[in-house]
C-alpha cells in the first residue's frame, strides 16, 4: 500500500507536544451529484470519530472504473464501485478483459444502486425502445453507470447506434435534461439522489420503467443484477412505483491493507450504522446481511474476520 499522508501543524505541535499524527485515508467516491459521495463522507467522518489514529476524506472521481484501478494502484486506500464494476475488475473480465486487478477485496457490499433512466414528463418517452433515436446521457466515462446502461441497452436490442449518446455526470445529465439539450439519461445510484431530486423541484419529470422481459434479459448478461422497484413518491411528481434493476455497492480495498484496519474499518461501519443513514438514507440497506448476500467477490481478511465473529454464513467464493 502507498505510504500514507500525515499532516499536522507545527502550530499544534508546539501547543500539544504529546498529540500523535493522524494517519489519513483516502475514499474514492464519484460525482457530488450522487450517493458515493456523501455516503462516502459520512464512511470518512466514522472512521475519524471511531477509529484511533487515523482521519479520513472523501475524493471527487469518475466513479466505479476509476476508482478501482485507483485502489489497485494504491492511490486511494478504499473505493464505492458498482459490484458488477468490482466483479469484472477482479476477473479481469468485461472491461477489463487482459488487465486483471487481482488484488481487490471487498470490505462490505454497503446498498444497492437502482438504475434510473429519467426524461421530461411531456418527452413522449415512455419505455426503452423510444429511446431509439434520441439523444441520452449514459452516464461519465469510466462510470459504472455507463456499464449499466450499456448493459442494459444491449441485452434489449438497443446499441449507442440506435440513438446519440451523451457521457454526462449525474449534474451534468440533470442539467441538459433541464435544458433540453438531451431526451433522456441514466443514472446508476442509490435511490434517491439528490441530483434528480433537484430536476424533480423545477421539472415535471418521468422514470422509465423496464418490464419483467427487460429485467430478466439484462439479468441473464449481468448476473449481479436484481429486480429492484423505485416507490412512488421517491420524486416529486413520482405517482406510481416503477421496475427497474439494482445492482449492489462494494466497498473495496487493496489486499495489502492491514488486517486490523479493516477489521476497525468494516466494524465501525456496521455498529455506527444510524450515523450513515443520517447523512443519506441509502444507508438504510447498510446491513450485515445485505453484505454477505451481496458481495460477488473475496472479502478482505480483516472484513471476514468480523462476518465469522459475528457468525456471518460466508462462501467458499467470498474467501481470499
Amino acid at each position: 500500500m502507498r505510504a500514507l499522508k500525515y499532516a499536522l501543524a507545527a502550530s499544534l505541535l508546539v501547543a500539544a507536544p504529546a498529540a500523535v499524527a493522524q494517519q489519513q485515508l483516502s475514499i474514492a467516491t464519484g460525482g457530488t451529484g450522487g450517493t458515493y459521495y456523501p455516503y462516502g463522507g459520512g464512511l470518512a467522518e466514522l472512521i475519524k470519530e471511531h477509529i484511533d489514529g487515523y482521519d479520513a476524506v472523501a475524493e471527487v472521481t469518475g466513479a466505479s472504473v476509476e476508482n478501482m484501478g485507483l485502489v489497485w494502484r494504491g492511490d486511494s486506500d478504499m473505493a464505492l464501485a458498482l459490484a458488477d464494476t468490482v466483479y469484472q475488475a477482479y476477473n479481469g473480465t468485461g472491461d477489463f478483459e487482459g488487465r486483471q486487478l487481482e488484488n481487490i477485496r471487498a470490505l462490505a457490499s454497503v446498498y444497492p444502486n437502482a438504475v434510473q433512466i429519467v426524461t421530461m414528463a411531456d418527452s413522449g418517452i415512455e419505455s426503452l425502445q423510444d429511446l431509439e433515436g434520441k439523444i441520452v446521457s449514459v452516464g461519465a466515462p469510466g462510470s459504472g453507470t455507463e456499464l449499466n446502461a450499456r448493459a442494459v441497452l444491449e441485452t434489449n436490442g438497443i446499441s449507442y447506434d440506435d440513438f446519440e449518446a451523451r457521457r454526462l455526470n449525474f449534474n451534468e445529465t440533470a442539467d441538459a435534461l433541464r435544458d433540453g439539450d438531451i431526451d433522456a439519461g441514466f443514472w446508476s445510484v442509490g435511490p434517491p439522489t439528490s441530483s434528480i431530486m433537484n430536476l424533480a423541484t423545477t421539472r415535471d419529470i418521468r422514470l422509465i420503467g423496464l418490464s419483467d422481459e427487460e429485467v430478466a434479459n439484462a439479468r441473464e448478461e449481468v448476473p449481479v443484477f436484481a429486480p429492484y422497484e423505485l416507490r412512488a413518491g421517491l420524486y416529486e411528481g413520482m405517482e406510481e412505483p416503477v421496475q427497474t434493476i439494482g445492482i449492489p455497492n462494494i466497498l473495496a480495498t487493496n489486499a495489502e491493507m492491514d488486517e486490523e484496519l479493516a477489521y476497525q474499518i468494516t466494524k465501525t461501519l456496521f455498529e455506527h450504522t444510524d450515523q450513515l443513514i443520517a447523512i443519506h438514507p441509502a444507508a438504510n440497506d447498510t446491513t450485515m446481511k445485505f453484505s454477505v448476500d451481496s458481495t460477488p467477490i473475496a472479502f478482505h481478511p480483516g472484513a471476514l474476520r468480523y462476518y465469522e465473529e459475528q457468525g456471518a454464513e460466508i462462501e467458499d467464493r467470498q474467501r481470499p
